[in-house]
C-alpha cells in the first residue's frame, strides 16, 4: 500500500482553499439564475476505454487480468491504479464508540467497534462524477439494485421526470454545480453507484473513525472534528459559515483529516451502510415507521454545532432524497 494514501502533501492551492468565504466559483449559483445543463459526452465504444471515461477505476484495477490482451490494457490499468492512489486515502486501524441512546451524556452506554484499515474517497461524489452513472443508464441496470426496490425505481426521478437525482433536469446536472456534491439521492442510489464503480459505502463506524481519528495507539487521541477539538467555521461549510448552500467538494483543505480526506464535517450529510439503531432513555429501541440508515457529518444548513461533529449520530429513511445529503465511497484494502 502506497504511503501516499496516508501522508499527503498539501499543494499551495489547497492550503489557501479553506476560507470562511469560499470563492464565488466554488459556491452554488443563485436559484434565480437559469439552469445550465451539463454537456453530453460521446461514449467510448471500446469497453476498457469506456470504463476509464466513466472513472470506474476500482473496477478496472480489480479486474486487471481481464485486460491483458487489450492493446492498451497495461497502460490503462496502471492509470487506474494511479487514480485510485490520488483519489483515496488510507484510514488506519482504530476503535470507535457509538452512542446507543438518545441521552448521549457522559457515561452513557456506547457500542465499541474495532475498525480495520480501509480506503476512503478524499472527496464526496460530485455531480459530474454521478453524471457518468446516469448516462450509462445505471437506473435501468437491475443488477445494481435489490429486487425488492425495483418497483420504486420509477420514483427516483429528477424535476422533469427523468431517472436521476431529485434536483437535476432532463437527466442532466447544472454544469455550474459540476464540482459540487450530488444531492437529492436516496440510500439505494448511493449504494448502486458505489457498486457500479466497484466500491462501496463506508460503515458508520468507518466514517466515525475517519473523522475522529481514534487510532489504535498509546496516544489514544479522539478528535471532535477532523482538524482538532474546537469548531472552526473557516474549516467547514455549516450554517454559521454563512455560505448558505453547497460548495465544491475539493475545498476547505484546512479542515481535512490528517490523511487529507476533505469535508467530513459540513457541506452535505453522508450516507453510510449502517442501520440507524438507537434506544430511548430507558434502553428501549426507538423504532420508526420506515427503516433508516445512518447519515453523518452535518451539512451547509446544520445550525447546531453539536450536530456537526465526528461523534454525532442521526439517520435518514432509505428513500429520503434530501437537498443536503450526499455520499462518498470506500474500498477494502484487499480490493486495492
Amino acid at each position: 500500500m502506497a504511503l501516499g494514501r496516508l501522508f499527503r502533501k498539501q499543494s499551495g492551492g489547497g492550503a489557501t482553499a479553506a476560507l470562511a468565504d469560499p470563492p464565488a466559483s466554488a459556491k452554488a449559483p443563485s436559484a434565480t439564475t437559469d439552469f445550465v445543463p451539463a454537456e453530453r459526452q460521446p461514449p467510448e465504444t471500446d469497453p476498457l476505454k469506456q470504463l476509464a471515461q466513466q472513472e470506474r477505476w476500482a473496477l478496472i484495477a480489480n479486474a486487471e487480468g481481464q485486460w491483458r490482451t487489450h492493446a492498451q490494457g497495461e497502460a490503462i490499468v496502471a492509470a487506474a491504479r494511479e487514480k485510485l492512489d490520488t483519489q483515496m486515502a488510507l484510514v488506519p486501524e482504530g476503535i470507535v464508540e457509538l452512542p446507543t441512546s438518545l441521552d448521549d451524556h457522559v457515561g452513557a452506554e456506547e457500542a465499541e467497534v474495532h475498525v480495520q484499515p480501509f480506503l476512503l474517497d478524499i472527496r464526496a461524489v460530485s455531480n459530474a462524477r454521478y453524471q457518468h452513472f446516469v448516462d450509462a443508464n445505471g437506473y435501468e441496470d437491475l443488477d445494481l439494485w435489490p429486487e425488492e426496490i425495483w418497483p420504486h425505481l420509477i420514483e427516483m426521478l429528477d424535476m422533469t421526470g427523468r431517472p436521476g437525482p431529485r434536483y437535476w433536469r432532463d437527466g442532466r446536472h447544472d454544469d455550474r454545480l459540476a464540482t459540487h456534491p450530488v444531492v437529492g439521492i436516496s440510500w439505494y442510489e448511493a449504494v448502486a453507484f458505489a457498486r457500479w464503480i466497484g466500491q462501496r459505502l463506508p460503515t458508520e463506524a468507518e466514517w466515525q473513525m475517519s473523522a475522529s481519528w481514534h487510532l489504535k495507539s498509546e496516544a489514544n487521541i479522539l478528535r471532535r472534528f477532523p482538524w482538532g477539538d474546537a469548531m472552526d467555521h473557516t474549516r467547514c461549510n455549516v450554517w454559521a459559515s454563512r455560505v448558505g448552500t453547497t460548495t465544491a467538494v475539493d475545498i476547505y483543505a484546512q479542515g481535512a483529516a490528517p490523511n487529507g480526506v476533505l469535508q467530513l464535517i459540513g457541506n452535505v450529510w453522508e450516507w453510510t451502510t449502517s442501520e440507524f439503531e438507537i434506544s430511548d432513555f430507558e434502553g428501549r429501541p426507538v423504532m420508526g415507521e420506515m427503516p433508516m440508515r445512518s447519515i453523518r457529518g452535518g451539512a451547509f444548513d446544520t445550525y447546531f454545532e453539536s450536530q456537526a461533529t465526528s461523534l454525532f449520530r442521526t439517520g435518514q429513511i432509505l428513500m429520503g432524497r434530501a437537498h443536503n445529503t450526499g455520499f462518498r465511497c470506500a474500498m477494502d484494502l484487499t480490493g486495492s
